[in-house]
């Protein structure tokens, strides 16, 4: 479990750390619309600057998200197995999908990045575009950071394979909908069953 936790501590810190390229993001969108409409002086850089910090964040959260089972999952079925079933299929899923995809987007991503930095790629969206190989080497980053966290993963599905129930995840964030019902069942089972409710 100290490996698994190491690499979710690793994937949290890399998804915290972009997370702020959302406050960055609103601050340039909202300058861009101030600029544009109420002084009629668009920038040239927003339009740049804004896709490749919303693409950024977007990629880069990837790991985040596996680390804290945050992605969507289809397991309408599944999710009715008993946990040594689950893990059994999520093992699959991992070694038949997961790797080869995350391990060709590393490979392809590296060579689209390699071209675009020996070419010195600039945007050709604006005048005097921003160089765009720094932006196309979040593609590989990502794709790596995923592929350490997939480690981590297919650690724990060996372990719930061999304990029979899924280890525990680090904890960060949850809906406020989870605490909001926790507390109103405990309110509920304290209530006596002839006391109505306030």
């Amino acid at each position: 479990m100290r490996f698994v936790f190491f690499i979710d501590h690793l994937s949290t810190w890399v998804g915290k750390a972009f997370a702020w390229a959302i406050l960055i993001l609103t601050f340039v969108v909202s300058y861009e619309v101030f600029m544009r409409y109420a002084l009629g002086s668009p920038t040239t850089w927003a339009y740049d600057t804004s896709y490749m910090l919303y693409g950024t964040l977007f990629m880069m959260s990837g790991a985040y998200a596996l680390a804290h089972n945050a992605h969507v999952r289809a397991d309408v079925v599944s999710r009715y197995f008993s946990p040594r079933w689950q893990a059994g299929i999520e093992l699959a899923l991992y070694l038949l999908f997961f790797y080869p995809g995350i391990l060709a987007l590393v490979w392809s991503g590296w060579d689209f990045f390699a071209v675009s930095f020996r070419q010195n790629e600039h945007s050709s969206f604006t005048p005097g575009g921003p160089p765009i190989w720094p932006y196309k080497f979040v593609i590989p980053a990502c794709a790596s950071f995923l592929a350490i966290q997939g480690l981590a993963e297919v650690a724990r599905c060996f372990l719930c394979l061999r304990h029979g129930k899924w280890p525990r995840r680090l904890e960060d964030v949850e809906e406020i909908e989870i605490p909001v019902n926790k507390e109103a069942e405990i309110k509920a089972a304290q209530q006596e069953p002839g006391d109505k409710q306030p």
